[in-house]
């Protein structure tokens, strides 16, 4: 993608942040920030802001809303961020589901992820891997990938690549850490069409 000045534009870094009402667990989110950075070729500037996502409580089913989440991420994006990622330790819903790990918009700025059902209290590692995972996912959603059924080689074993659908920790913990080639591919298309345009409508790319 190039400016008007026809010199090439860099992309804006992805911003990570912990909105959780735990204290951060700092090492669980460089370890998400690394793998991040990794998949998709990005600066990813860690921050901890202050402000904590309000309105998203639904009290009757003691769940946070994935979707009031996004609304709030993205009125409080960083100008000069490409996305923002949001790691929360609230459990989050949408109205069809019982929960979600997390959700985005699909060729949009923002994703959510949740370690209200992911977190190993005992594996901290396991914890940052699974994390990492679903932040890749979400993250991939945001620049156009959908849900993938091929597989990824995962040191040295076939694996469900990691824009696979996850409807259980197993499911989580089964897959690749990386995107498959096929995904990758369009990752890069993405990137050199500058595509960004983000769908209003209900999608079912969580």
């Amino acid at each position: 993608m190039e400016r008007p000045d026809g010199q090439a534009r860099l992309p804006g870094p992805i911003a990570l942040w912990w909105i959780g009402e735990a204290a951060v667990d700092g090492d669980v989110v460089k370890t998400v920030a690394e793998r991040v950075a990794r998949e998709f070729a990005r600066e990813v500037a860690v921050q901890t802001p202050i402000e904590r996502p309000a309105g998203t409580l639904d009290a009757k089913r003691r769940q946070h809303s994935s979707r009031e989440m996004l609304k709030w991420l993205v009125a409080h994006a960083p100008a000069d961020a490409s996305r923002v990622l949001g790691l929360t330790d609230v459990d989050l819903f949408i109205p069809v589901l019982t929960f979600v790990f997390g959700e985005a918009q699909l060729e949009g700025v923002a994703a959510v992820v949740s370690a209200a059902r992911l977190a190993a209290p005992a594996d901290r590692r396991l914890t940052a891997a699974r994390l990492a995972r679903e932040a890749v996912h979400e993250l991939g959603h945001t620049f156009g990938l959908v849900h993938c059924d091929a597989l990824e080689d995962e040191d040295g074993r076939a694996a469900p690549c990691v824009m696979a659908r996850s409807p259980s920790v197993r499911a989580v913990d089964a897959k690749s850490a990386r995107l498959c080639p096929g995904c990758r591919a369009r990752y890069v298309t993405f990137q050199q069409d500058g595509s960004h345009v983000y769908r209003e409508h209900e999608n079912p790319h969580r």
